[in-house]
């Protein structure tokens, strides 16, 4: 069983929003930072935003600055991107990853869990 199981994903029209959220189970949720990456079709996974275990350092890609938001709730064990002003270049499947780590959380390297996957799609 997948320890990080996305939802929210969906299909939305440019300058929609949408709120991932990403579940843990069977982790010591409070002790990982959690990131969240996304893959377009015939592209590399690229690093989007990513929450260190306090929530004191949320580092951001620059193409999502200022448009998407990274939350965490450690009582639900649960991270969220919300994501707003969506683009059709934001279109990707999204994952949520899990780091022991706190620093080089760009890195899909540092991560050693990783989801299944939620698939947004920012229609024109």
């Amino acid at each position: 069983q997948v320890p990080l199981v996305e939802s929210g994903g969906g299909l939305v029209q440019a300058g929609g929003s949408l709120r991932l959220s990403c579940v843990a189970s069977r982790l010591t949720f409070n002790i990982y930072s959690m990131g969240w990456f996304r893959q377009a079709p015939g592209k590399e996974r690229e690093f989007v935003s990513a929450i260190t275990r306090s929530g004191s350092s949320t580092p951001y890609a620059d193409s999502v600055k200022g448009r998407f938001t990274i939350a965490r709730d450690n009582a639900k064990n649960t991270v969220y991107l919300q994501m707003n002003s969506l683009k059709p270049e934001d279109t990707a499947v999204y994952y949520c990853a899990a780091s022991i780590q706190s620093d080089s959380l760009v890195r899909p390297t540092s991560y050693v869990f990783w989801g299944q996957g939620t698939q947004v799609t920012v229609s024109s």
